[in-house]
């Protein structure tokens, strides 16, 4: 057994009743805190040290159990206004299923009761439940940026943005196979050459082209 996961056992169960009993977001009583009450309250309640603390925090960080919030403010000094960041840590989704043993209202794998590592490729299982196969995951990441900036863009309407999403969508989903299907995803891929010309997302379109032409070749 790893001597760590009692540690990190004991912050997130910390977070848990934090956010169990808290009135409001942040402060005093708020689900989210700062890392100074956190190391002092951890130590009064299970003698961790600072070090012990910040090591696994950043584990259960790492790991989806815990989030960080970033809280920007302008303070104003002598020499002029400069800017100032108050971290938060607060218990995620993901953190308190861990704790309660999970929820039906947790987000199941797409695909669920299929085997996926019997078909001898190798896959990565992705945060969302998603599956791609390994030699694909550049062109996974590339898709998903490109759609961020779809969805970001002024130059398209709602119902174009839409339409764009699921044809990537789509092609990621042929990611999820052995062998994916050529011909849909250059059917996809070909309506989305338009979005090239669109100077705020030229550069993600840029950067999936030669993936898709390596894919398709």
């Amino acid at each position: 057994m790893n001597p760590n996961d009692e540690i990190r056992r004991n912050i997130l169960q910390y977070f848990y009743d934090r956010n169990a009993t808290a009135t409001s977001h942040m402060g005093k009583k708020g689900a989210a805190i700062k890392i100074s009450d956190v190391k002092r309250q951890l130590k009064e309640r299970f003698g961790l040290k600072q070090q012990e603390v910040m090591s696994n925090l950043t584990y259960l960080i790492d790991n989806g159990w815990v989030k960080t919030i970033d809280i920007e403010k302008t303070v104003h000094t002598k020499g002029g206004t400069v800017p100032s960041v108050t971290t938060y840590y607060q218990i995620t989704a993901k953190g308190i299923d861990r704790v309660e043993g999970g929820s039906q209202f947790e987000p199941r794998e797409r695909y669920a009761g299929i085997n996926i590592r019997a078909t001898g490729s190798n896959f990565i299982t992705l945060g969302d439940g998603n599956v791609v196969n390994a030699q694909y995951s550049e062109l996974h990441s590339e898709l998903n940026s490109l759609k961020a900036a779809i969805s970001a863009t002024n130059d398209l309407s709602d119902s174009e943005k839409l339409s764009y999403a699921a044809d990537i969508e789509s092609i990621k989903d042929q990611l999820a196979k052995p062998e994916p299907h050529k011909t849909i995803i250059q059917h996809l891929w070909s309506g989305l050459k338009v979005v090239a010309t669109i100077s705020s997302v030229a550069a993600a379109y840029a950067k999936v082209l030669p993936l898709i032409k390596g894919l398709l070749q």
